[in-house]
This record gives structure tokens, C-alpha cells and sequence, in this order.
């Protein structure tokens, strides 16, 4: 069942319940206080009957005419009857009730009053004292009127009921398409992406609410597939980029090598030589395969240390013939558990190291700095070089697969280093940001999360 219906039958159930309740609740509260209307007029046109007919030799004949009145205007549709001492009808309507019995009788004189109704009448009598002597005062109405209020006022409930459930049913149906409108709005969006539209996002009213949670959520995850769909899609790219090199000294050796009879030690030479272009293709194959999630790795979500991953970077740097630029690593950290990180410690150094590598190729042999900063509770680490840095124009497109500044066309490079670096941080939640001035150098900043 949908959620639309779901709602629309839960709401209409909900009123119909609390409605039958009030309806339930407004009926006995009728009910039970019409009959206590009925049983206190009752009980005074039985005190209107003792007064007119056991007091006329007490009034004044004006005082009884006044009384007359009352007592008829009070009795048109009620029955009086006044027993005496030996239960017989003394005055009033000399017809005997089978309703009012001796046992009734005998209450009355016990307890004072009663009341109480049959099938077609309701009944009150009183016990009234005379000089003439004791008596008992029966005064009865028929039920009509009263089962006619209450049959009529139930037959409206059922009525404002039914059309009351109709009417939530419809409004519950037209509300609840305006409620769920978002949510078909959000479903047709969804169907519209494909595998080659998800960079696109779900466009939604900021209404602040948990549908607009679920709608970052989503775009959110629509993102982290997207980085992962580029990876994946780019990836034949990357490795025909990345293997030219070695390829082309491979075939270049052997074409050479194939010209003419070679000693042993030329076979060596060359062997050896297509040996490290092939070590170098694995490298980046694996490095590759490893940003691209067609490899896992072992160390994925794990607890590592950023100022250790720094130190191995700087001892590879330094055994590297053509890096010649000096490292200063500065800690400024105190607490030591800030150093720690938890996420794909593999990856946190591959782009580590392609920042630094950067920072040493491009500093025009000039020292580079990195310093490990605590920035509110959080790792912060800054890499800065004093070298040729990156114009304004080159600064919007260095986060491009293969994009390489017009300065520094003298270096070697492939323009994939930064590229891969930005999704490592993004996928390991490290913030980025780099800033540069051409002729004065380049900054790095990264922002670990708390560990």
C-alpha cells in the first residue's frame, strides 16, 4: 500500500474513532442530563399536586386558584395520584398503575422519593405530610418527547459522522497529494539520472524539514557515485597516460636492442631497463586500480599517523636523484593523538606525497615547508613552497585530470598528481584548499577530521 493511501486510511480511521468517542460522550451527557431535567420537573408538579389538592383548606382561595394554574399548566401531559395511608388513591387520577405497587409505596415512606421509568413513562414520587395525615405523591410523563430528542439527536450524530468521514477521506486524499507532491516531484527527478548524468542533483525547496535531510542525503550520495563513476570511467584514460612512458622506453630499447648482435652485457643492461619500466607500470596500475575501487585495500578505514606518513614521504624524496629541494618539517602539535587519523592510510599517502612532490619540483630548489598546526582540536597540516607558483588563470583548472600550468612546461609531470590527490581527500574527509601567487609560491592546507 502506498504512503499516500496509508495516510489517507490512517486519518480517516483516527477521526471516525475520535468522532464515534465525542459522539458517544455528547450522547450520554444528553441523555443522562435530559433525564434529570425530566425527574426535577417531575418532583415539583408532585409538590404542585400535594399543594393543590391537600392544601386547599390551608390557602386562601386566591393562594389556591394561582396554585390551580400552575398544577394545570405544569400537568397537560403528566398523570397525579395521591395515596393515602392504606396505599389507595386518594386524589388525582383514580386508574390504577401496575407500576406503582405497594413495594414502591412502602419506599417512599421509607427513603422519602423515588424515580424511576418504564417502558412508555417516567416516574417520580415524594412523601408528603398533611394535617390531614401522611401521603404519597406519584407523578408520571410519558417518554415520547424524550426518546424523540434522543432518536433524533443520534440520527444526526450517524449523519455528521458518515459525512464527516467522507469529508476527512477527501480532504485527507487532497492533502495528502499536496504533502506528497515533494516526494513525486523527488521520485521523478530520481528516475530522470543516469550512469551518465550523476553529477546531476536533486533540486529541492530548502524547506528544513526531514524530507530536505533526505534530499541531501541523497545528493550526497548521488556525489560520492559520481566521483566514483568518474574514477571508473576515466581510468582507461589514466593508464594510457600513465603507461606512454614506459611504453615507449620499452619499445624504444628493444627496437634498438633488435638492430644488431649484443654482447652479455648489453643484454643485461637492457633487461634491466625493461624490468623498471615494467616494475613502474605495476605501480601505477595498482595505484590506479586502488583510486579507481576496482582494488581493495587491506588498510581501508584503519588508524595510521600523519607525521609518520610525512617523515616516509621525506626519506623517499630525499633518495630521489631528482628532487633536490630541502624539507623543513615543523610540528607544532602537542597532543599527541592528534597526529592520528583513521581512514585509507594507503591513500592519505599517495596524495601526500604527490602534494610534496609537487611543492619540491616546482620550488626552484627552494626550501619547502610543512608544518603540523592545531586548529581547533583538528590535525591541520600546511605545505608551502616558495617557487614558481600558479597564475590566477591556471589556478581554476589545476583540480582537472592532466591539466598542467603554462609555467612550468620545463618540468616533468603528467598533470594527474593533484587531480588524484582532491578525490583521495574527498573520499578520506580531508579538507583541501591551495592558494598561490605566480613568482611567490604555493600553499597547501589540509584539515584532518577528528579522530
Amino acid at each position: 500500500m502506498k504512503i499516500r493511501n496509508r495516510l489517507t486510511i490512517l486519518s480517516s480511521l483516527t477521526f471516525g474513532i475520535v468522532f464515534i468517542a465525542a459522539s458517544f460522550i455528547i450522547y450520554f451527557t444528553f441523555y443522562r442530563s435530559s433525564e434529570k431535567m425530566i425527574y426535577n420537573d417531575l418532583k415539583k408538579n408532585c409538590l404542585l399536586a400535594g399543594i393543590y389538592y391537600l392544601e386547599e383548606d390551608e390557602l386562601s382561595q386566591t393562594q389556591h386558584i394561582r396554585a390551580k394554574v400552575q398544577f394545570e399548566e405544569s400537568m397537560q401531559s403528566s398523570i397525579a395520584r395521591i395515596y393515602g395511608a392504606d396505599n389507595s388513591i386518594r386524589y388525582g387520577f383514580e386508574e390504577d398503575d401496575r407500576n406503582i405497587n405497594d413495594e414502591k409505596l412502602d419506599y417512599v415512606r421509607k427513603y422519602k422519593t423515588i424515580q424511576f421509568r418504564s417502558q412508555n413513562y417516567f416516574y417520580t414520587g415524594i412523601f408528603y405530610t398533611d394535617n390531614q395525615g401522611d401521603f404519597v405523591v406519584f407523578v408520571k410523563t410519558p417518554n415520547t418527547e424524550f426518546l424523540a430528542l434522543t432518536n433524533e439527536l443520534l440520527y444526526i450524530m450517524i449523519i455528521v459522522l458518515l459525512a464527516g468521514l467522507l469529508s476527512i477521506y477527501i480532504l485527507s486524499r487532497v492533502m495528502s497529494s499536496i504533502a506528497y507532491r515533494p516526494i513525486t516531484d523527488i521520485v521523478n527527478q530520481v528516475n530522470d539520472i543516469e550512469a551518465s548524468s550523476l553529477d546531476r542533483k536533486i533540486v529541492f525547496l530548502n524547506s528544513k524539514d526531514e524530507l530536505q535531510e533526505l534530499v541531501n542525503t541523497f545528493n550526497n550520495l548521488l556525489q560520492r557515485l559520481s566521483d566514483t563513476f568518474i574514477i571508473q570511467k576515466n581510468f582507461i584514460n589514466y593508464v594510457s597516460h600513465e603507461f606512454k612512458t614506459p611504453m615507449a622506453a620499452i619499445s624504444g630499447n628493444l627496437e634498438v636492442f633488435a638492430q644488431k648482435k649484443r654482447t652479455q652485457e648489453e643484454y643485461t643492461n637492457v633487461a634491466e631497463k625493461v624490468l623498471g619500466n615494467v616494475y613502474q607500470m605495476e605501480d601505477i596500475l595498482n595505484t590506479l586500480m586502488l583510486l579507481s575501487g576496482l582494488k581493495s585495500s587491506a588498510e581501508e578505514r584503519k588508524e595510521y599517523r600523519v607525521d609518520e606518513l610525512i617523515w616516509d614521504i621525506s626519506d623517499a624524496i630525499h633518495e630521489t636523484d631528482s628532487l633536490t629541494a630541502k624539507l623543513q618539517i615543523h610540528t607544532e602539535v602537542t597532543d599527541e593523538k592528534l597526529l592520528f587519523a583513521k581512514g585509507n592510510g594507503t591513500q592519505i599517502k599517495i596524495a601526500l606525497y604527490n602534494i610534496i612532490e609537487n611543492a619540491v619540483k616546482y620550488s626552484n630548489g627552494t626550501a619547502v615547508k610543512i608544518e603540523l598546526n592545531n586548529d581547533d582540536n583538528r590535525l591541520e597540516v600546511v605545505i608551502r613552497d616558495f617557487g614558481k607558483g600558479i597564475s590566477e588563470t591556471d589556478l581554476k583548472y589545476i583540480h582537472q585530470t592532466f591539466y598542467r600550468g603554462k609555467n612550468v612546461a620545463d618540468v616533468k609531470g603528467s598533470g594527474i598528481g593533484l587531480s588524484l590527490a582532491t578525490i583521495i581527500f574527498k573520499q578520506n574527509n580531508v579538507a583541501f584548499t591551495i592558494a598561490s601567487k605566480e613568482q611567490e609560491g604555493t600553499t597547501v592546507t589540509l584539515l584532518f577530521p577528528r579522530f
